[in-house]
């Protein structure tokens, strides 16, 4: 097997799927690689290396949802849902919590198939700063940034909670300090594949971030704009 080739994991609690997928995805050229249940995922990321996950939600026990919050707290790896026709909160909840895309059952793996080409074109055009995530805690200018708690905390030792889209917007920020990224690249990092065309959503999330951060939101001094370019995250980060 190449080892150049993308890596998929397959998460799905029933094995015909999961197995006809992996098969399927070897066939066009990919390594695949299945897991049925969150533990079994756990292991194989711990084993190997991905590029990226295509995630069942409705499993007994840890369902895909709870897996793709856990995944979002320690890393970018991109995420596809499969979900059922009738569960459009769980689609919506899903993408909230940071999953790339979605494709509902009964699919065609060719759909499967051209939404996973999709999904890494993405990822290979952003920069770099996918490896995991420093875990729990980073330290930038003032603030300690908790991850899992999905809040920063001042000097003073109060939490401000943040909103999804303050949290990754934030997360694309300090896993990539110093890089400058275009509107396009936080629209990708922050919202997948509910990214609308309007980019002026980005300077709107940027600016109510810069409130809860920055000591002057007028003078931003932590996210700086580069005129034509999108915004770098000037802090130095630190392991919290």
């Amino acid at each position: 097997m190449n080892e150049t080739q993308p890596h998929i994991l397959v998460c799905d609690d029933h094995r015909e799927i999961r197995d006809l997928l992996a098969r399927y995805l070897v066939r066009q050229g990919f390594r695949a690689t299945t897991a049925e249940n969150g533990a079994a995922l756990d292991r194989a990321l711990k084993n190997g290396r991905f590029d990226l996950v295509v995630l069942d939600i409705m499993m007994p026990g840890e369902d895909g949802l709870v897996i793709t919050r856990r995944l979002r707290e320690r890393t970018d790896l991109p995420v596809i849902l499969l979900t059922a026709v009738a569960e459009e909160t769980d689609r919506i909840v899903g993408l909230e919590l940071g999953a790339d895309d979605y494709v509902t059952k009964p699919f065609n793996p060719r759909e499967l198939l051209a939404r996973i080409k999709a999904v890494l074109r993405r990822v290979r055009s952003l920069p770099p700063g996918r490896e995991p995530k420093a875990e729990g805690v980073v330290r930038f200018d003032r603030w300690r940034f908790d991850r899992a708690r999905r809040e920063i905390m001042g000097a003073d030792g109060v939490a401000v909670p943040l909103s999804t889209a303050e949290f990754r917007l934030l997360s694309a920020f300090v896993d990539r300090p110093g890089t400058v990224l275009s509107r396009d690249q936080l629209l990708d990092l922050t919202a997948g594949r509910e990214a609308k065309a309007f980019d002026r959503a980005i300077d709107n999330q940027v600016s109510r971030l810069r409130r809860k951060i920055e000591a002057d939101p007028k003078n931003p001094a932590i996210i700086k704009t580069s005129w034509g370019g999108g915004y770098s995250f000037a802090a130095p980060v630190e392991p919290g």
